[in-house]
C-alpha cells in the first residue's frame, strides 16, 4: 500500500481529526482516530512512514461529513399524499386539509423562532430569532433566509399596523413596542407604564381602528439567553395603545403569563393565552366592544402536558395554535410538537405534526392560504384550504 511520506503527517492528521470532532455521537470518526493512534504507536517505525492512503481517504470523508452544516438535520418531507404529518382529529378538518399539500421546511439553523408576520407586498416573511438577537427575513421569490435586523433587542412578537408598517415587541434591552417606518427608522410606541419599564413585551395585534394590543409577561427577564436578567417592576399584563392619542391603557393584569393574542374577524371576540396557568396553559375568550373586555370564558386547555403559545384565526373562526410539549418529563414531544387546530367552539379537529415545538404561526402567500409555522430551530409551511384574516 502506498503512503504519504511526511515525518509529522500522521500526528498532524490525527490532531486535525480530533479537533474537528463535533459531537460525541461521531462514533465512526472517533473509532478511526483511535485506530490511527494505535497503529502509529504500535508500528515498527513509530509512524514515520506516514498515513496510509486508505486511512487518509476514509478519514477525509469522515471529516467532511462532520464539518458540513446539517441543512436538513434529521427531518425529510414526506413524498406521500396525503402527508401523514397532517392528522385528522375530527372529520370537520377534512374541509381545511388539502389532499396534495405537504409540510415544507423553508429554513433552519435558528435558536428560538417566534413572531412570524407576512409582507405580501414584498413577498417575504419576517420572524424573530430571539436567542440570536435578530429579526430574520425569508424571501418567497428566492426561497432563502437572511438577517433583517441585528441586533433586534431580543424581539419576540411582530405584526403590521393598518398602514402596513412593522410593529415589534422588543423583549429585552429596551423592553418596548416599536414601529418600523417605511424608510427603516424605528419609532418607539411604548416603553413604560406609569414611569416603570415593561417586563418583556411578547405578542402584539392591531385592531381595525388602529389600536395596538400587546402582552407583557416576565418571560425574558429571567435569563441572559433570550434577553437580560433584570428585576421585574410591573405585574404581567395586557395593554392597549390608543391610535387616536397614543395613550397606554392597562386592560388586564389577572392573567398569569399573558402570551399569544388575537381577535375574531369582526373583533367581537378577543382571545389570549395564559402561559403560566396551572396545571395547564389556557386560551381564554372574551367579548370585546370599544376597547373593553367582558365575559371571560375558557375556550381551550392544553392538557396532556401540552404547550399552547402563539396562534392565528382564520376566516372560518378556526384557531391554528402553535403547540408542543410543556417540557414536563411526562410529556411526549413527538406526539405534541406542531400545530393544533381548533374549531370556533374550542374543539380540536386537526394536528400538523412537526419535529420541533412550534411557537407561533401566521397566514401568508398570495391568497393567504399558506400557514407559516415558526418552530424552534426552523421555519415550516403548508398550504391549507382556508385563509387568514385580511386576505379574503
Amino acid at each position: 500500500m502506498s503512503t504519504i511520506n511526511a515525518n509529522h503527517c500522521r500526528q498532524d492528521f490525527v490532531r486535525l481529526l480530533r479537533n474537528s470532532l463535533g459531537k460525541p455521537s461521531d462514533l465512526e470518526s472517533l473509532d478511526l482516530i483511535k485506530a490511527e493512534e494505535k497503529r502509529m504507536t504500535e508500528s515498527p517505525d513509530n509512524g514515520k512512514n506516514g498515513v496510509s492512503r486508505r486511512s487518509f481517504i476514509t478519514a477525509g470523508a469522515a471529516l467532511t461529513a462532520m464539518t458540513a452544516l446539517p441543512v436538513k438535520a434529521a427531518w425529510e418531507p414526506s413524498l406521500r399524499y396525503p402527508d401523514p404529518a397532517v392528522e385528522i382529529l375530527d372529520p370537520a378538518f377534512l374541509d381545511y386539509r388539502l389532499f396534495n399539500a405537504s409540510v415544507e421546511r423553508l429554513a433552519t439553523g435558528f435558536r428560538w423562532l417566534e413572531g412570524p408576520v407576512w409582507f405580501g407586498d414584498g413577498r417575504y416573511l419576517v420572524a424573530s430569532d430571539i436567542a440570536n438577537n435578530r429579526l430574520i427575513r425569508w424571501d418567497e421569490t428566492t426561497g432563502t433566509a437572511s438577517t433583517f435586523r441585528s441586533p433586534s433587542n431580543y424581539a419576540n412578537g411582530n405584526t403590521r399596523d393598518n398602514r402596513g408598517r412593522l410593529i415589534t415587541c422588543e423583549g429585552s434591552i429596551g423592553r418596548r413596542v416599536t414601529r418600523t417606518e417605511y424608510n427603516g427608522q424605528i419609532t418607539v410606541l411604548a416603553d413604560n407604564y406609569q414611569g416603570k419599564p415593561f417586563n418583556s413585551p411578547n405578542d402584539v395585534v392591531c385592531t381595525e381602528n388602529g389600536d395596538i394590543w400587546f402582552t407583557d409577561p416576565p418571560f425574558q427577564l429571567g435569563n441572559n439567553y433570550e434577553g437580560r436578567i433584570v428585576e421585574q417592576e410591573l405585574p404581567a399584563a395586557l395593554y392597549r395603545i390608543a391610535a387616536s392619542s397614543g395613550e397606554i391603557e392597562k386592560i388586564l393584569d389577572d392573567i398569569a403569563g399573558p402570551n399569544g393574542l388575537a381577535f375574531s374577524s369582526d373583533e367581537s371576540r378577543f382571545f389570549i393565552v395564559e402561559g403560566r396557568a396551572k396545571p395547564n396553559r389556557i386560551l381564554w375568550q372574551f367579548d370585546h366592544a370599544d376597547g373593553k373586555l367582558s365575559g371571560k370564558k375558557k375556550l381551550i386547555e392544553a392538557d396532556n402536558f401540552g404547550a399552547l403559545d402563539g396562534f392565528a384565526v382564520d376566516i372560518h373562526g378556526n384557531i391554528w395554535a402553535g403547540w408542543g410539549s410543556s417540557g414536563s418529563p411526562d410529556g411526549n414531544p413527538e406526539a405534541l410538537d406542531g400545530v393544533r387546530v381548533f374549531d370556533p367552539t374550542g374543539k380540536a379537529i386537526g394536528h400538523i405534526h412537526l419535529p420541533e415545538r412550534c411557537a407561533n404561526v401566521c397566514f401568508g402567500g398570495a391568497m393567504g392560504n399558506r400557514l407559516f409555522m415558526a418552530s424552534s430551530h426552523s421555519l415550516y409551511a403548508i398550504f391549507v384550504n382556508s385563509q387568514g384574516l385580511g386576505f379574503a
